[in-house]
């Protein structure tokens, strides 16, 4: 059983330590910040090592991989500490601060012959699965129009409690990072390359200038010539809305909530489509009271099959389902949170990758 340390005592415990278990994996060592938090979690966790020293954990015996959990700009260093300890990476998105410290990242773990997956768990979600897997396999013919809207409230009151480095600039903070690196594997994952971008940065929520945007509206043109709009929120009042719905020459494919649904000429108002048994998930852990683990129930299963391919990448192994996001996915995908960020700071104007 291959050895794991996980970098990180918030998502790293609440996501990466049992889903990497469930996968296979023995989570060996927890690293954190803070000693006692870190030491405390742990044992809480049957963790056997807790605490504050990467290089120490890098050192013990049986560990094979490191999953990088910590705030974007700390990403780099920590990738880079592990792969030169040998170790293969499951790194956390935003996958860097930018498109060249991705590359640096990249082309490590190439050059020592390591794997490294991004944290794009949701490219396993059922619903994404199945409608990427229609795209694919040519249900809608070619795809020419597509949008993608989410408001959320996360950050609509300025008081409400978020993670400190969320709205931070210099940390890699800001809702294009937190979420619009999400969307932008999705449109790559379902849709191919990005051949350029105008787009525009938004502070919704009350917060003073220098705060980092929680919000985004990107206009993509795909290398297919397919024209994708996305726009997100997580600074809006009010009870979430969400699109996600991609036109093509023969058909269109959309999600409502978590189905899926295809019209074409034979069913011009849509029908629900059953989702495929190797891309349904584990069933979800029970509700919560903890604020802490709201959102488990969604991200939990989509980590499990992310850490199930990440180790049979490892074993050198084909894994079922969509294709994980590698370190190559990383690099494109920054390539356009660097372009949409150079579009923004431009008034919106075009910017080719």
């Amino acid at each position: 059983m291959p050895g794991a340390i996980v970098v990180g005592t918030g998502f790293g415990c609440r996501v990466h330590v049992p889903a990497l278990r469930a996968a296979g994996f023995d989570v060996v060592a927890l690293v954190g910040r803070d000693a006692e938090k870190t030491a405390r979690r742990a044992e809480r966790l049957a963790v056997p090592h807790g605490g504050t020293d990467l290089d120490r954990a890098l050192g013990l015996d049986g560990v094979d991989v490191v999953s990088v959990v910590t705030p974007p700009h700390t990403h780099a260093a920590v990738t880079l500490a592990a792969l030169a300890a040998g170790k293969h990476i499951l790194c956390e998105k935003p996958f860097a601060l930018d498109h060249a410290e991705a590359v640096t990242m990249r082309d490590a773990a190439r050059d020592r012959g390591l794997v490294g997956f991004v944290g794009h768990e949701f490219r396993f979600a059922t619903d994404r699965a199945t409608a990427g897997r229609l795209i694919e396999r040519g249900a809608i013919g070619d795809a020419r129009l597509a949008t993608f809207v989410s408001y959320v409230g996360l950050v609509a009151d300025p008081d409400a409690p978020v993670p400190e480095w969320w709205l931070d600039p210099v940390r890699g903070g800001g809702w294009l990072g937190a979420s619009g690196s999400h969307v932008v594997d999705q449109v790559r994952a379902w849709l191919g390359d990005v051949q350029s971008v105008a787009a525009g940065l938004t502070l919704t929520s009350d917060r003073p200038a220098g705060t980092a945007e929680d919000s985004f509206t990107a206009y993509l043109r795909m290398a297919s010539g397919a024209d994708v709009v996305v726009q997100q929120t997580a600074g809006a009042w009010g009870a979430m809305a969400m699109t996600t719905r991609v036109a093509g020459s023969r058909g269109t494919v959309w999600l409502d909530g978590r189905d899926v649904w295809l019209a074409d000429h034979d069913r011009p108002q849509g029908t629900l489509v059953e989702p495929p048994a190797d891309l349904r998930l584990p069933d979800p852990p029970p509700p919560s009271g903890d604020t802490r683990h709201r959102f488990t129930h969604l991200e939990l299963g989509p980590s499990i099959r992310q850490a199930e391919a990440f180790l049979a990448a490892i074993r050198g192994r084909p894994a079922p389902g969509p294709a994980a996001a590698t370190f190559d996915d990383g690099v494109a995908s920054m390539a356009v949170l660097d372009a949409i960020r150079a579009s923004a700071a431009g008034g919106g104007r075009r910017v080719s990758l």
